[in-house]
């Protein structure tokens, strides 16, 4: 709630507006007494960061009235944009009142460490805080577990791939986005968290951890032919050892992992050599 009345929620994704991890995040809103809209892309998104695209029907943003299964209080829409595209679309008021807070995610992936520059939920919560918004992006840990039981990065997406999204544990990662929703709204505006969640069920979650951006990220990109005038890349599963402390260090022990993000902003005590203007040249020569 914010003063006497409930907070009016943005919740969006990169998977697209009808995966399951949407739903589980929206309903957990719902169901504290929020004001929610969901406004996601048509189809999946990921990795386009805070990218600002769209496709335009003469200069205008489509988007798609539609219904979650299961969520019809919850109206919902597909838009054909990136999520920070229409995180910044509903800051400016198009999907009804602008938001107090913007939930993105669940993201079928973990977003942990320095790669979340890449992740378009990420993006999406980024952006919306650039506008005055709290937001809080939510992923769920797809692929630690495989790991643990594949033993090898192409067997662990191997895994990965082949279990049915629908029977993954998105409820434990939307009772965790749920406890922290009320701390997040009476923080300071902008305020920015990333959570991350082990795909167990709520009861085998060792707890909720504050951790550090790990130097990497779970998976990574790459090259495995390169010749005249193309690149072919692989995405592997990571075998740097975690940082203790790190969201990646924690989600391997089984722990969820919430880090504060801050947005893009500049770094004023960096001394930067500057060109001198020709006036200030001819004083120095002068002097």
């Amino acid at each position: 709630m914010t003063g006497d009345r409930p907070a009016r929620i943005l919740v969006t994704n990169d998977d697209g507006v009808h995966a399951p991890g949407i739903r589980r995040l929206a309903r957990a809103a719902y169901e504290q007494g929020h004001d929610v809209v969901v406004a996601a892309p048509q189809s999946e998104a990921s990795g386009m960061s805070a990218a600002l695209t769209a496709v335009t029907d003469d200069g205008r943003v489509v988007y798609t009235a539609t219904e979650l299964a299961g969520l019809a209080e919850v109206p919902a829409y597909g838009v054909a944009a990136s999520p920070a595209y229409i995180a910044l679309l509903a800051t400016l008021g198009v999907f009804g009142p602008p938001p107090d807070l913007v939930l993105s995610g669940i993201n079928r992936g973990a977003n942990a460490g320095h790669a979340v520059l890449h992740s378009g939920t990420v993006g999406a919560a980024l952006t919306a805080a650039q506008h005055g918004a709290h937001a809080l992006a939510v992923s769920l840990d797809v692929l630690s577990p495989a790991v643990a039981s594949a033993g090898s990065g192409g067997a662990a997406i191997a895994v990965l791939d082949s279990v049915d999204d629908e029977s993954r544990h998105w409820s434990t990662a939307a009772e965790l986005a749920g406890q922290l929703l009320p701390w997040l709204l009476d923080a300071a505006p902008a305020t920015v968290l990333n959570l991350n969640v082990p795909d167990l069920p709520a009861e085998q979650v060792a707890g909720l951890r504050r951790a550090t951006l790990a130097p990497f990220g779970q998976v990574q990109v790459t090259v495995t032919e390169s010749g005249e005038g193309f690149a072919r890349t692989v995405i592997e599963a990571s075998h740097a050892r975690p940082v203790p402390g790190s969201d990646l260090a924690w989600l391997a022990d089984g722990y969820a992992a919430v880090t504060a993000l801050r947005p893009l902003g500049d770094l004023p005590d960096v001394a930067i050599p500057t060109a001198r203007s020709a006036a200030d040249a001819e004083e120095r020569a002068l002097g």
